[in-house]
């Protein structure tokens, strides 16, 4: 699966930096099929290929994560990460975590 299509990435660059933002845009939601781990992606810097967003795994916080890690993670079954694509973008306040 391609965890970032041109659709995404211009999504990524249409919102921009949103470290200012009271309520963030969420773009892009990444899990693990085979364990608790999800990745909700507001800023992505192409160059660098670095996310910022919020990260649930045993302590859900705010950090930056980059798309070669993503790409190289393996859940317990050796399943890879994969990208929601029934994921509609959304302000971080409609997130339904736990």
């Amino acid at each position: 699966m391609k965890l970032l299509t041109k659709n995404v990435l211009a999504l990524f660059a249409k919102t921009g930096d949103q470290s200012q933002c009271e309520d963030p845009l969420v773009i892009a939601k990444f899990f693990t099929p085979d364990s608790s781990w999800t990745w909700y992606a507001i800023e992505y810097d192409p160059e660098m290929q670095i996310f910022f967003g919020y990260v649930i795994g045993p302590f859900p916080e705010w950090g930056t994560f980059s798309l070669k890690d993503l790409k190289s993670v393996r859940g317990v079954l050796n399943l890879p990460i994969e990208r929601d694509l029934y994921f509609n973008p959304k302000p971080f306040s409609e997130l339904n975590l736990p």
